[in-house]
């Protein structure tokens, strides 16, 4: 399938891995590109040095394109975005906040340069600022979230501006990749679905948490203070909603969730740990493989766009 995305980011097919911080290593990048799609590393709030490392062992591992997610409230954003135009990467996505100050570097290295965005007035504000496409993502999907659902987000986005859009939350399977197509999309990131892929390096207390999701149990937490956050549901969250409702401070609340995504993705403590998950966590059943993911996706789609 043949999209502006495709051509731009010189990929298979229009499906991009998420950038979720202590999920998305090399390991896992590297296999979403080999088998077509667009692998990214997160870089989360690690140090630049363990960016370019991880840089350096996707190159190991695949010839094909991938790409760095930039949190840039990063405290070493500045050092990571030099890494990032140094090593070469194909493709840069950013997250919390506004990219602009490292573009030109970036444009002279000749990245492509996909922000994240939760707004229509955000996604003018990158496409005057010269980004290549905009990832439009909804409040479904896991992780830090917006305030609108995919559905009303995506076609809003891409009636607004005139660069490829990509579609992300509460898409998991063929299905959610047609219906993103019907909005305008020219390309889908999962985050969720790629979590339990076999070349995953999440703790398998993690992966069986996803696998045995319903469709209510995740949970949105940070509300009070304009930091929301999607996950499944355990003490951990019922603690922090407990003090949430009893008007805890920032500072509490951030103290119980210190290092709970690595608890999570490192030691498996789905009890104190931060289970990042989106809304489609509940129909991801089965453990596959990046390239078997990739290719169920693209086969259900393309018999539903009429494309076989």
């Amino acid at each position: 399938m043949k999209t502006r995305i495709t051509e731009l980011l010189g990929i298979e097919y229009p499906i991009i891995q998420g950038g979720m911080a202590w999920v998305a290593e090399y390991h896992l990048a590297a296999a979403v590109s080999e088998a077509g799609g667009l692998g990214i590393i997160g870089a989360g709030g690690a140090p630049a040095s363990f960016v370019r490392e991880q840089i350096r062992k996707t190159k190991e591992l695949t010839n094909k394109p991938f790409g760095v997610n930039l949190m840039l409230m990063n405290p070493e954003a500045d050092d990571i975005a030099k890494v990032i135009a140094e090593e070469g990467v194909a493709v840069v996505t950013t997250g919390a906040g506004n990219p602009g100050k490292y573009l030109s570097a970036w444009k002279d290295a000749g990245i492509k340069v996909a922000p994240v965005v939760a707004s229509v007035a955000l996604a003018r504000m990158m496409e005057r600022a010269g980004v290549d496409a905009v990832i439009a993502e909804g409040m479904e999907s896991g992780g830090h979230i917006g305030q609108t659902t995919t559905m009303a987000l995506v076609p809003q986005v891409v009636d607004a501006v005139s660069i490829p859009v990509i579609a992300a939350g509460g898409i998991a399977d063929g299905r959610g990749f047609a219906a993103a197509v019907m909005l305008g999309a020219e390309a889908v990131q999962m985050g969720t679905r790629f979590v339990v892929a076999k070349e995953s390096i999440v703790h398998e207390n993690y992966k069986k948490k996803v696998l045995a999701a319903k469709d209510i149990d995740s949970e949105v937490t940070g509300m009070s203070h304009g930091h929301p956050v999607r996950q499944i549901r355990n003490q951990m969250t019922r603690e922090y909603l407990k003090l949430e409702k009893e008007g805890a401070s920032f500072e509490e609340l951030e103290h119980l969730t210190l290092g709970a995504l690595r608890k999570a993705v490192v030691e498996g403590d789905t009890v104190n740990g931060t289970l990042m998950a989106g809304q489609i966590a509940g129909m991801v059943k089965e453990e596959m493989s990046c390239a078997e993911i990739i290719r169920e996706i693209m086969q259900t789609a393309q018999t539903l766009l009429k494309l076989q």
